[in-house]
């Protein structure tokens, strides 16, 4: 696992699934179950398998917190995403998730910044694609992202199929 980056007491880290202590993969399994299941009443499973490719990278920061200290960690997950390097060279981030009580702080942006700089480095002339939800469109376009198709139902919410293009973000 790449050493992980600091800021204060929120700790940048990026890995595979087989790279994770199983207690901090639980913790992350359970910050995406309560943003999309119980939250925003997500009607599709979370856990599709993708994680589990060998192309898959998990990032998120880490914060102190009291899950973290029942689980016998230091930190716990407060904002995630996931970045799946496709086999046709394309990566796609999806599974964007910032804790409730960590809105605000700007932790979604700078996951979503670091998971950026992670697939420019995994192909710097990839295509980026992002199933944003909608309501987060204008969001993913200060990143450079561009909606290149009409909104669809994902889930039961309203998803925009969005791109950043190499050379732009």
């Amino acid at each position: 696992m790449p050493e992980p980056v600091t800021d204060s007491d929120e700790v940048l880290r990026r890995a595979s699934v087989a790279e994770i202590d199983p207690r901090t993969l639980y913790l992350l399994a359970k910050l995406r179950q309560d943003v999309f299941a119980l939250e925003q009443g997500a009607t599709d499973p979370d856990l599709d398998g993708r994680d589990l490719d060998p192309t898959t990278t998990l990032v998120w920061f880490e914060v102190p917190g009291a899950e973290a200290t029942a689980a016998g960690l230091q930190r716990e997950p407060a904002a995630h995403t996931r970045v799946l390097h496709e086999a046709d060279g394309t990566v796609r981030i999806g599974r964007v998730a910032v804790r409730a009580a960590d809105r605000r702080r700007g932790l979604g942006g700078r996951v979503m910044r670091a998971s950026i700089d992670l697939a420019r480095e995994l192909d710097e002339q990839a295509e980026i694609h992002v199933d944003a939800q909608a309501y987060l469109e204008q969001w993913y376009q200060g990143f450079g992202f561009e909606t290149v198709g009409a909104p669809f139902d994902e889930a039961g919410i309203e998803h925009v199929p969005m791109l950043l293009r190499p050379g732009r973000g």
